[in-house]
Formats: structure tokens, sequence, C-alpha cells
């Protein structure tokens, strides 16, 4: 079991996402129809390990849904990495600077805008998919992060928007990657990812 040291080091690891400095974080309503659609849409991450199917949990976040929708639409994360992966606990990607060789900045980019905080009830357990933030809690952006393992030490201190339905193994294999002392495997680990929709 993880210490209460440990598990503060784990949520202090986050703060490297982009706060876009006074922004107003998105935030709207939606129609049962929207929540439904949404519902049904499902995500497809494509690595050279395999591929990870995605479902979403827009009755709990709606807006983080739509935002990575229309950023998968954008073709925004293909090209990226995980670019920090810790054995017993998740995998982190979605970071446009990820694209570039430099690792120095890996893990500190984004969409240039932010997103309202949707914590709910929904726990963060092996293969929960949530969003990455900074210190403040509507700064989460286009990064996320898939637990191999259960974390509830995260629960309602991210947003958690959706889990992976199929390909955990694959999840599993991209973890366990020589790394360096940033976490970030010696490797490039891209992905491309796809919405598929009813």
């Amino acid at each position: 079991m993880r210490s209460c040291i440990t598990a503060a080091w784990m949520i202090l690891f986050f703060l490297g996402a982009v706060v876009v400095a006074g922004a107003q974080p998105a935030s709207r309503s939606f129609s049962k129809e929207e929540i439904k659609k949404m519902a049904e849409t499902r995500a497809v991450i494509e690595t050279r390990f395999g591929n990870m199917e995605l479902k979403f949990f827009p009755d709990v976040a709606p807006n983080h849904v739509e935002k990575f929708i229309e950023l998968v639409k954008k073709g925004f994360y293909d090209g990226t990495t995980f670019h920090r992966v810790i054995p017993g606990f998740m995998i982190q990607g979605g970071d446009p600077n990820s694209k570039s060789p430099d690792k120095s900045k890996h893990g500190t980019g984004g969409p240039g805008y932010n997103i309202k905080a949707e914590f709910s009830d929904k726990p963060h357990k092996r293969g929960t998919l949530s969003m990455a933030r900074a210190q403040d809690p509507n700064s989460a952006g286009s990064q996320f992060f898939i637990c191999v393992a259960d974390a509830p030490f995260l629960n309602k201190k991210y947003t958690v928007f959706g889990e992976v339905v199929s390909g955990m193994d694959v999840a599993d294999k991209i973890v366990s990657q020589p790394r360096d002392s940033r976490d970030n495997p010696n490797e490039r680990v891209e992905m491309k990812v796809k919405i598929l929709e009813k």
C-alpha cells in the first residue's frame, strides 16, 4: 500500500499541465440528446503495442468529454506520446509538446484553454481515464492519464471522464517501458487517436 507521502507526491506529479492565464475555464450545459450521443461515442488510442478502446462518462463530465472528442477529431493527439509512465500507477499523455524530441518540454503543453473541474464520485481504479491538471482545479486541458492500478487518493481531485473498455494489456506494456528520471519512456510511445461514432 502506498504511504501518504507517496500519495501526495503522486498528486504533485501532475503539476505540469499548462494553466492559460486569464482564461475563463470552459463550461456549458448539455441537452439529454448531446449527453446520449457522447455516451454512445467511443475512441481508440492506437500505439505500436496495440489499441485501447475508450468509453466516456458525459453524465458526470460532459465538458471534458466534449473537449476531448473535439481534439481527437482535429487530430490534436496524433503524434503525441505517453510522456510519463509509472508502474503500479498510471500512464499520462496528450501534451502537444511531446511531438518534439526535446523532452525537457514534455508535460508542459496544452490546447490553449482550460476546462472547469467536473469532479464526481467516479473512482480512480484500474482502467480509469482521467484528466491531468495543474494546481488550479480548473486547469485541465488536453493531458490525460489512464490508471493501471486503483488510485483512490486521486478521487474527487481529478476529473474522471471515461474508462478503457478493451486493451488494458496495452497500457500494461506501455507502463513497463524503460524510462528516464522524469518517468518519460526512453523510446517514444506515440499515439494516434480516432473517434468511433454509432
